[in-house]
């Protein structure tokens, strides 16, 4: 909590001086400009201390010891008057609130374009070359603090996720998507890899996994990236051409990955992981701890776990944890990692396109509560080992079907039917906006089924062509127990699949399909326990024998593989970085508002202060030197948007010398004011907006 607030803080504070330098880029331009400048404000509101040449500080506003010497208030005094008095014409203020400043120049209101003077020192009465330089100065100063923080922070280094391939899901372009150079390589199997590692897109080099995210989501649509990766055991460079889709939960253009997972366990969240780690048999590992050995292999990265756990067959993996060794007290953890045997993925014509779930021949497991997170509005209704019966309808839902369901009714009472210490009972979940009720989900290891599926695809690019399984035609229905394979009685899911197995060796090494007697008991009250015939193909023996292993352990509890960037100290190459990162920046920006008038960034992902406060203030725990990257990439925003050509903003107003320069007089007033209404409603609209779509985040 302490940290969170010290980072909104820090946040205020550092956006407040964004604006600030500024709007002191303005103030020194009026000053080399010969315009009179009445105010120069740090922070807004009401003030709280100030001072003024030949006045000195103040309490509050210098305008009453003004007032009092002369009679008059500052603004009314003439330069000479001024002079006479030995009074300054520019008080200078701190105001209460930390969230930037103003410049006062007579003759100029950005809101009102009647405030003009014939002063000859009035911004209205000086050459039109100056007045270009004092309005974007303030646009050149942000650039110029946007280079100093870059450089800043790669002196130092600043730790970004390495362009490295985590988790791919089948369903996505990322893993649909065949090499353009396949054929050549001899690869066989379409996709992006766990673990490869991006080295370019489009032709430019990726040094961060967030270049290939923001590559992706500025792709123009309907148009395709080319991404090439390097790839373990392939020695040339595997090349895609990726079109991306818009992805469901970020709203935004992407491929469909996630970053590459390293050793190291989350410190933030580990709570919510305790529960997953205690069924996988590790329950003595601690947050942060890293995973070094599996089986005596040396482990660097998540995905050099799966090899060693599939070539377990099923037995325990010794792993060794250990914390850093730069720590108060280095701590060495031995567990033994329970492995699980993997199903099948089972996919159907889902809502949204093909769909996943895992079981065995058309059978799925049940859904099982695993935990219930802290925090959860439903701390009171779910308790860890709840089975869910029925949800929206829909008898033993399968473990897609319940999240379908709950995802597609946020902000509503969802009832549910839950089996608990053996016994039924209807409960009421609270869905909260984002669709989540606030728990972890497992399988049920009973040998109980879900709802089955007597139909699937045959995988997540397929046609449409729907394949019968092996239980299609026995008319099983969700809830049915299993209670024997061939006369070899079973309790559980593993046992299930190794009950099968064992039924099915003598087919497997004779190359031929089986019929084996299933032993069920119906969910139906009064009906009796049966045994129904269990038909297998040679190719359905063949895929259940092909089935490895797996822990429970998901890349999602591991932290990303991290990159540094770093001048190495060398402050030329610090000063080129800076620069080239400033201007990529300025790129992107420009981009994302193209982007966004062609309908690929969406409304909803614009951020306001309070927005960009909270993102601030959740970067902080990275580091120092990711807030000072941070706050130069704000500063870039905030010099891109001021510039942009809309009336009241800098841009407007530069626009507006423009058409003087040319014409020889500026537009009429009328022509001004209605302009400058245009540019308040806009931006009030997108303040409006924005501050939505920060409330809504926070909510």
């Amino acid at each position: 909590m302490l940290t969170s607030l010290l980072g909104v803080l820090l946040m205020i504070v550092g956006f407040g001086v964004l604006i600030f330098v500024h709007e002191l880029g303005h103030f020194i331009a009026a000053k080399w400009a010969g315009i009179r400048t009445e105010a120069f404000a740090v922070g807004m509101g009401p003030v709280v201390a100030s001072w003024r040449m030949g006045i000195g500080a103040v309490v509050g506003s210098t305008e009453r010891k003004v007032v009092a010497r002369t009679g008059k208030r500052a603004a009314e005094l003439t330069d000479e008057e001024l002079i006479r008095h030995g009074i300054g014409e520019t008080e200078y203020s701190l105001r209460w609130l930390p969230i930037g400043g103003f410049v006062k120049m007579l003759g100029q209101e950005d809101a009102n374009p009647n405030a003009v003077s014939d002063d000859p020192r009035s911004y209205n009465m000086r050459p039109i070359g100056k007045r270009m330089v004092v309005v974007s100065a303030g646009v050149i100063m942000n650039v110029i603090l946007a280079i100093a923080l870059f450089m800043t922070a790669f002196m130092v280094g600043v730790r970004f996720e390495a362009p490295v391939i985590g988790y791919v899901p089948p369903t996505t372009p990322a893993g649909l998507t065949m090499p353009a150079n396949a054929a050549s390589l001899g690869i066989t199997e379409p996709g992006l890899r766990p673990g490869d590692r991006v080295r370019a897109i489009d032709g430019d080099p990726a040094r961060t996994f967030a270049d290939l995210q923001i590559a992706t989501a500025m792709a123009r649509p309907g148009r395709s990236i080319t991404v090439e990766v390097d790839r373990r055991g392939i020695p040339e460079p595997v090349r895609f051409e990726l079109l991306p889709v818009v992805g469901a939960e970020t709203g935004l253009l992407s491929i469909g990955v996630t970053p590459g997972r390293s050793n190291r366990l989350y410190e933030q969240g580990f709570d919510e992981i305790r529960g997953y780690l205690v069924d996988a048999g590790i329950g003595g590992v601690g947050p942060g701890l890293r995973l070094v050995e599996a089986d005596g292999f040396p482990i660097e990265t998540f995905d050099e776990l799966g090899p060693v756990v599939d070539a377990s067959n099923g037995t325990p993996v010794r792993t060794v944890w250990r914390s850093d060794e730069e720590a108060d007290q280095p701590v060495t953890v031995v567990e033994n990692l329970r492995v699980e045997p993997a199903y099948e993925e089972l996919w159907y014509p889902g809502p949204q396109g093909p769909t996943p779930d895992e079981g065995l021949l058309g059978l799925s497991p049940r859904v099982r509560i695993q935990q219930v997170l802290p925090g959860s509005p439903n701390e009171d209704v779910l308790r860890a080992g709840d089975v869910i019966l029925r949800a929206g309808g829909i008898d033993f839902p399968r473990r897609s079907q319940f999240k379908n369901v709950v995802q597609t009714q946020p902000g509503v009472d969802l009832p549910l039917v839950v089996a608990r210490d053996g016994v039924r009972r209807d409960v009421t979940v609270e869905v909260n906006r984002s669709g989540a009720i606030g728990v972890m989900l497992a399988h049920d290891e009973t040998p109980a089924t879900a709802e089955p599926l007597a139909d699937v695809l045959g995988g997540p690019s397929s046609d449409g062509e729907l394949i019968p399984t092996a239980i299609a035609g026995l008319d099983l229905l969700g809830g049915t127990r299993i209670d024997a394979v061939g006369g070899q009685a079973i309790a559980s899911w593993p046992e299930l699949r190794a009950a099968l197995r064992t039924q099915t060796e003598a087919a497997l090494n004779a190359g031929t399909g089986v019929t084996l007697p299933l032993a069920v008991t119906h969910p139906t009250p009064g009906t009796p326990a049966g045994t129904v015939p269990l038909t297998l193909t040679a190719d359905q023996v063949a895929s259940l024998h092909a089935l490895g292993w797996r822990s429970g352990l998901d890349g999602a509890f591991f932290q990303p593989v991290h990159t540094t960037l770093s001048a190495g100290g060398n402050p030329i190459t610090a000063i080129q970085m800076g620069f080239g990162e400033t201007h990529k920046m300025i790129v992107m920006t420009y981009l994302t508002i193209d982007r966004l008038f062609r309908g690929s960034v969406g409304v909803k992902q614009l951020r306001g202060p309070v927005g960009i406060i909270d993102l601030g203030a959740k970067i902080l725990p990275r580091g120092f030197m990711w807030f000072i990257f941070f706050l130069g990439m704000i500063s870039v925003n905030l010099a891109v948007l001021n510039f942009l050509p809309i009336p009241i903003v800098d841009g407007g107003l530069f626009l507006f010398l423009i058409y003087e320069k040319v014409k020889g007089q500026p537009p009429s007033l009328r022509f001004q004011n209605a302009a400058t209404i245009v540019g308040l409603c806009l931006i009030g609209t997108v303040f409006i907006v924005t501050f939505y779509n920060d409330i809504m985040r926070l909510l």
